[in-house]
């Protein structure tokens, strides 16, 4: 488009040849586009015409529409009034030359002939003529130009165009502008001047030649999509054209409203997966959770974010959420079943496409309640569902726990949460079953439970609700009306209200079963609108007799299930329906029917092959059985080599012939097998496939990116390059590389032979060109893919001062907070050596650099610490020498540093040979991979100090001659592998010593001394000497040296050597002065030795010598009766001191006695039955002290056993009784005496010279005074507080103490304690008075008096009172006269009465009364009076 404008003085007027010239090249202009145009669609019309068919031309592709799209922003919208005459003139030429004429004669055609050749020739005329005239015409404009030209302002002659263009392919701007003088060109992108110099060399070339004008925009990307525009301006004034470049990607389709700009400016940006989903292993019951992350945030995620499971989509439920946040998607199970497993894909929906992954989630089997119940079956259905009964279906468990399933138990579940209940047991051979006796209208759930020897699985997850009723399809009639409605009519509806119904029809077997028969049939036709019932009847073929068949509930649907059919006979059946109004007949019998055998289970699928897949997973294929619809999918089973346990994959039947196993170890070998499943049950396990080992497969190398270029010459370029991303599981073969000159068009291949290292010379090039690489990797599988073309690098000698670039920059060992990173020096040196390095980082999300140490490094690597886990950094390097730092490295790809808890490390050790060694595995290492070792990072391994060996995803480097030159730190690197797989390990002095020392204890084995020289006593007094040493082989040899002599087993010397249990023992029958010395074990097993050495000399022998003796003598002791149990003291609870002792080996005769001081004791008990000996002692007293002895014996011998019990151990007995003396005080207990206050405590026993008692009054000590008096007796400690005050109010403490043991007891003398011992005390007091002052009979009158008679009787008392008592004299309780033969006399306290001449009558009781106010007493005598020459008679004394 031509746009012309003035300067910046636009107000001043211009000249008028300035203008004219204008005015004729803009007609000139108008004139030219039309034509073009119209030519170009006349040549679009006849193509179309003749090459496409009609159908073809309204067939537009988007190259058409963008082609369309140009060509508006460049045609003007009017045209000149002589191009349209001659559009029309044409037009009417293609009218009349297609009109059909018939001609009729000669005549009337010569006529036609003639007027046409006319009008042709006019028409020649016509054109000459005006030909000549515009010829003319051009002529003088031309003319008029060349005058108007000399000086004019620019204006552009074709203007720029539009272009529609692949992303990283070059575009072409081209234009033509005339003015004079020659302008000043400036172009613009989006209004921002283009200047070449701030891009990088070679992106924008602008050409001037002659006013053509052109921009070449190489590699376009989609930032170059925008608005460029050309502006020229000279001294007569200023004109611009402008054009749009729309760069399409290979992502979605062409152009037009399609394009990636577009896109990015309508709907967003695009969205990537930033993570990967792995695979889930999951437990039924527990819960799990899928999650991927996103590159943007995803708009109106509900929608473009989709979940799938078996292709079929998945929305949120009670047990299922979908969640999206913070460009995070996940779903979350939270209680899983079985059901749930199967390949889970997520999709995501943005401008450029959909994307989606993918990955395998397992259900395994929950624990079951009891050990060996099988897995719980899965997939329950319903089937068949009609009013009464339905089909019950499942899928059995993948594993079984090593027992065979002998049958499943069902449960039933009506409406949402009614209680499960059984409901029907189905054999192990099917897993299918009719469920009958169901109620029309209701809910139902059900589950099912697998059975075997060992106890029943837990329940499969319950099936859908189902609702009981008639669903029969046939039944229903729908009616269209309306655009699309519908209404259903159900022939019931067409039904009579009374109808007897007729006879059902079609009675057949719909399924025959192992055990069951289901018999279905058509309903009657008419059949009335009232519910039907139905009636059966059976007959065995041959019987000639029909048996009605017993329902537990009225049949309503139009099939039966029979569960009580005979196997090996064959039945007929007949219905009949019944309804309110009547009976129907009888149906037509039914084809003979007879249960099936049992159903056998699928064969396996044949041809189980396995192949590498990843490296954690391998792939299956087989072929597929094709055994009918009953196939219902394929279980599969793994086990490592060499290993007896199958292990289920997968617990959800796989539907296909091919699955990919993931959840592998890497490196390790497993066998597969797979087994048809079907409604028989499991089936047989396939042939196991050849171990496989688990590793990557081999596929071609991703592309090689990041070109850089490392020197430059002349003519020459070094170009270096990272390696592929992706490998393809194998090694990297080499590198084919290719070169682009920006001024050619076709690229050249650099080399004929692959690259071995990614750094090549391309030569031959031309200086001050630029140059653009691409590289392809190859492998055993091939070549790999092409990589991006490299930025532009312009071939020219480099010259500066500084270094180049280090190249191979690469991060090993990376751990969570630290890695290792090395690189390689610059090719270009510059003005100098390199002195050092300086590495710089930052965080993938930043763009500042920082610098990781202050100071320059100035080795080519380094081991960078301290970084934060979980973060991604980038690392770059500088070469320096004197001229300061040169060009930096290429970036090294982001690095996230985490935990690898599973990242190998180099294991350190000593093997069997004694020799050192450092050994690395990698199981994930590819086949065809190296292990570099290096030593400080320096290079290879030095092979004059070390030995390398390497097995399959193994190396090991032993030490040939271990010292301290092969101290430092050793490192591995494993090549060809996709991730970082390296480890070091720094070996120190005092590491090495310790491997030297084992080393030296392999290469010099001993014999392991589990237990040295014992030396132990047997009971008959022999002396057993052994040692113990670890397990020898029968080969290995003793030498048993007694004092530097050798010995050998003798009669009294026995010597025995067990290889098995590395035992050596001596046995000496008789121990004696001989034998005392050193005894020396010398062992030998092959290389290994060992000397044992026991030295049995001085005091060691002679205890030893002595303890044989005892136990010898012991021995002989216990051949007769003896004492188990010596004789030994116990103090009882009651403070009884008991000597027991015990006997065994006795017989009915032994006899047993107890001796104290020599003397025998018959007191001692002994019990013949248990052999024990008892001897009490009631109170121990100083008179018990001596020396006890139990003795026993019979005709076999006599042992016995003393005791001591003097010192010490006597006073261990006094101390144990006044130990319990103390825990056996009673609490303190308050009286009152006639005296004062007594405070007192109760003992079962009491020691005054072992035991110490000390009494407290409000914590001061009290001692024996005037008023106070403390005391004990052999059962009880007082205190007596005479005379008690106020001031003796408190607390009163009593601590006795015996040995070590110490009790205090208390008690509260106050308030009404006090009290009541006061009152207590007053009234004792006076009692106290009365007893004293009573009349009372002290002493003198016997108990019995016997006497002669004529004697003279004379008895005397004496009395106390006070005042004196009255005295009175009785004689069988009746009151003397004191007349004739009677007196009494009193002289003070003395009391007589004399009888004389006593005779027989004066026999009797008598007594003698005192009394005074304060009381009165008797005192009795007994009187006997006998005759002369008569013996006394003994009297009793008289109760009382």
């Amino acid at each position: 488009m031509t746009l012309p404008h003035n300067l910046g003085n636009g107000g001043e007027p211009q000249p008028p040849q300035v203008v004219e010239v204008h005015r004729l090249e803009h007609c000139q202009e108008e004139e030219q586009k039309e034509q073009r145009q119209h030519s170009l669609h006349m040549g679009s019309s006849v193509q179309r015409r003749t090459f496409r068919s009609s159908e073809e031309e309204c067939q537009f592709s988007a190259a058409d529409y963008a082609l369309a799209a140009a060509l508006a922003l460049t045609a003007s919208s009017e045209t000149s009034w002589e191009a349209q005459l001659r559009r029309q003139t044409s037009t009417v030429e293609l009218e009349e030359r297609g009109q059909k004429r018939v001609g009729f004669g000669n005549d009337l055609e010569r006529l036609e002939v003639a007027f046409l050749r006319t009008q042709w020739m006019l028409r020649q005329r016509r054109d000459r003529k005006a030909l000549w005239r515009r010829t003319e015409e051009k002529v003088r404009e031309a003319r008029e130009l060349r005058e108007l030209c000399s000086s004019r302002g620019p204006w552009f002659w074709i203007p720029l165009r539009s272009h529609a263009v692949w992303e990283h392919t070059t575009v072409l701007l081209t234009c033509t502008v005339q003015a004079s003088p020659p302008p000043q060109v400036t172009w613009y992108k989006n209004d921002m001047e283009i200047d070449p110099r701030l891009f990088p060399a070679g992106k924008y070339r602008i050409v001037n030649n002659y006013g053509l004008l052109t921009l070449e925009i190489r590699r376009c990307t989609i930032e170059d999509a925008a608005t460029y525009r050309v502006v020229a301006k000279n001294a007569y004034g200023q004109a611009s054209s402008f054009a749009k470049v729309l760069v399409r990607t290979y992502l979605g389709k062409d152009a037009g409203f399609d394009s990636e700009v577009y896109k990015r400016l309508m709907f967003g940006p695009n969205v990537e997966f930033t993570s990967v989903l792995k695979p889930v292993f999951a437990r039924e019951k527990e819960p799990f959770s899928l999650t991927c992350l996103f590159s943007e945030d995803v708009l109106d995620a509900e929608q473009n974010i989709q979940w799938f499971r078996d292709g079929r989509p998945l929305r949120s439920s009670g047990r299922r959420q979908t969640l999206y946040a913070n460009r995070q998607a996940s779903l979350h199970v939270s209680h899983a079943y079985k059901e749930d497993e199967g390949l889970y894909t997520v999709q995501v929906t943005s401008p450029f496409g959909s994307q989606e992954q993918s990955t395998y989630v397992f259900v395994r089997d929950a624990s079951a309640e009891k050990l060996g119940a099988p897995g719980s079956p899965l997939n329950v259905r319903c089937l068949d569902v009609s009013r009464d009964c339905l089909i019950l279906t499942w899928t059995p468990p993948s594993d079984t726990r090593g027992a065979p399933i002998t049958g499943y138990c069902i449960e039933r579940c009506q409406g949402e949460s009614g209680p499960w209940v059984p409901c029907h047991e189905a054999s192990g051979g099917t897993c299918r079953c009719p469920i009958q006796g169901l109620i029309e209208g209701q809910s139902y759930r059900f589950r099912v439970r697998a059975v075997n020897k060992a106890g029943r699985s837990l329940p499969s997850k319950a099936s859908e609700p189902v609702v009981m009723g008639d669903n029969d399809a046939r039944r229903k009639i729908e009616i269209p009306f309306d655009l699309g409605n519908k209404i259903t009519v159900s022939t019931d509806d067409f039904e009579d209200f009374v109808t007897i119904p007729s006879p059902p029809t079609n009675v057949h077997a719909s399924e025959i079963r192992e055990a069951y028969v289901v018999l279905g049939w058509e309903e009657p036709r008419p059949r009335g609108k009232a519910p039907l019932t139905y009636s059966l009847e059976k007959s065995v073929i041959g019987s000639g007799t029909w048996e009605a068949i017993s329902t537990e509930a009225p049949v309503k649907s139009p099939r039966f299930a029979l569960l009580d059919l005979e196997r090996g006979k064959s039945y007929v059946f007949r219905v009949r329906a019944m309804n309110q109004y009547g009976i129907s007949d009888l149906s037509e019998p039914s084809e003979p029917i007879a249960l099936r055998g049992k159903p056998a289970t699928l064969p396996p699928p044949a041809q189980v092959q396995a192949f590498r897949d990843t490296q954690t997973s391998v792939s299956l294929t087989w072929d597929a059985v094709n055994e009918g619809p009953e196939l219902l999918g394929y279980y599969i089973y793994s086990r490592e080599a060499g290993s007896a346990e199958w292990r289920t994959v997968n617990n959800k039947p796989i539907q296909g012939d091919r699955f990919t196993v993931p959840g592998l170890r890497t490196g390790k070998e497993y066998e597969f097998c797979v087994r048809s499943v079907s409604e028989a049950g499991v089936g047989e396990s396939s042939a196991a496939t050849k171990p496989i080992r688990v590793k990557q497969a081999l596929a071609t190398p991703s592309a090689p990116y990041d070109f850089i270029l490392l020197n430059c010459g002349k003519n020459d370029m070094v170009i270096g390059w990272k390696p592929p991303k992706h490998r393809g599981g194998g090694k990297i073969l080499g590198y084919f590389l290719d070169q682009h000159d920006s001024e050619e068009l076709d690229w050249h291949p650099v080399n004929q032979q692959p690259l071995r290292t990614r750094v090549c010379k391309v030569s031959n090039l031309r200086e001050g060109h630029f140059y653009e690489f691409r590289a392809r990797a190859a492998n055993w599988a091939g070549v790999g893919e092409l990589s991006a073309p490299s930025s532009l690098f312009e071939c020219k000698e480099w010259t500066m001062p500084q270094p180049g670039p280090p190249y191979d920059v690469q991060a090993f060992e990376v751990r969570a907070t630290s890695l290792m990173l090395k690189w390689e020096a610059p090719l270009y040196t510059g003005a100098g050596p390199v002195t050092g390095y300086l590495v710089r980082f930052r965080e993938e999300v930043s763009e500042a650099w920082e610098p990781v140490t202050p100071d320059l490094i100035s080795g080519t690597h380094l081991r960078i610490s301290d970084l934060q886990p979980g973060k991604s950094y980038v690392f770059q390097v500088q070469a320096v020498n004197s001229a300061g730092p040169g060009q930096p490295s290429m970036p090294t790809d982001p690095i996230l540093l985490g935990d690898k808890p599973a990242a190998p490390e180099i294991e350190v050790g000593v093997d069997e040979e004694g020799f050192i060694y450092l050994a690395f595995e990698a199981p994930e290492a590819p086949d065809s991979s190296e292990f570099q070792w290096s030593k400080d990072y320096k290079g290879p391994l030095d092979p004059q100090r070390v030995k390398i060996e390497e097995e399959v995803n193994k190396a090991k480097v032993i030490l040939k001659e271990p010292g301290l030159e092969d101290l430092g730190t050793y490192s591995v690197v494993v090549t060809d592998a996709d991730e970082d797989i390296s480890a070091s390990h720094t070996l120190t002095e005092e590491e090495l010593d310790k491997l030297k020392k084992l080393s030296h204890e392999i290469r010099n084995p001993v014999i392991k001394l589990i237990s040295g020289w014992n030396v132990e006593v047997l009971d008959q007094g022999e002396v057993r000497l052994w040692l113990e040493v670890e397990k020898l082989s029968p080969a290995a040899e003793l030498h048993l040296i007694f004092n530097e002599k050798e010995i050998f087993s003798s009669p009294n010397r026995q010597i025995r050597f067990d290889r098995e249990k590395g035992l050596v023992e001596v046995i000496i029958q008789t121990l004696c002065e001989d034998d005392k010395g050193s005894y020396t074990a010398q062992l030998q097993d092959g290389k290994a030795k060992n000397q044992i050495t026991l030295a049995l000399v001085d005091d060691d022998f002679d205890k030893l010598l002595r303890k044989a003796d005892a136990q010898r003598r012991d021995w002989k002791r216990k051949q007769g009766p003896y004492f188990e149990e010596p004789l030994q003291w116990k103090v009882t609870e009651d403070c009884q001191v008991l000597l027991t002792c015990k006997v065994t080996n006795t017989k009915k005769e032994t006899c047993f006695q107890w001796f104290f001081q020599k003397k025998e004791m018959p007191d001692g008990q002994y019990d013949p039955q248990t052999g024990a000996g008892l001897l009490c002692i009631e109170e121990l007293t100083k008179e018990d002290m001596g020396i006890y002895r139990a003795v026993v014996s019979d005709d076999r011998g006599v042992d016995d056993t003393t005791l001591n019990l003097t010192g010490e151990a006597l006073d261990a007995i006094f101390t144990e009784l006044g130990r319990i003396g103390v825990l056996s005080a009673t609490p303190l207990k308050i009286q009152g005496t006639e005296e004062g206050i007594r405070i007192f405590s109760k003992v079962k026993y009491y020691d005054p010279e072992y035991m110490k008692t000390i009494w407290f009054h409000k914590e001061k000590r009290l001692e024996t005074g005037d008023r106070v008096r403390a005391g004990t007796t052999l059962d009880e400690i007082w205190l007596h507080i005479l005379d008690p005050k106020d001031s003796d109010k408190g607390r009163y403490t009593l601590e006795i103490a015996a040995g070590k043991e110490v009790r205090q007891l208390s008690a509260d003398l106050s308030g009404q304690a006090f009290e009541d011992a006061m009152a207590e005390h007053q009234r004792l007091k006076a009692l106290a008075v009365i007893e004293k002052n009573r009349a009372k009979v002290v002493r003198g009158l016997p108990d019995v008096a016997t006497i002669m008679e004529d004697k003279t009787l004379c008895l005397t008392c004496v009395i106390s009172g006070d005042p004196a008592p009255e005295i009175s004299w009785l004689k069988n309780d009746q009151p003397v006269i004191f007349l004739d033969r009677y007196h009494m006399e009193v002289r003070g306290s003395e009391v007589t009465i004399t009888i004389e001449r006593v005779n027989s009558e004066d026999s009797g009781r008598y007594g003698v009364f005192v009394k005074n106010k304060y009381g009165s007493e008797t005192g009795q005598v007994t009187i006997s009076v006998f005759k002369h020459g008569e013996e006394p008679r003994a009297l009793k004394r008289p109760e009382v």
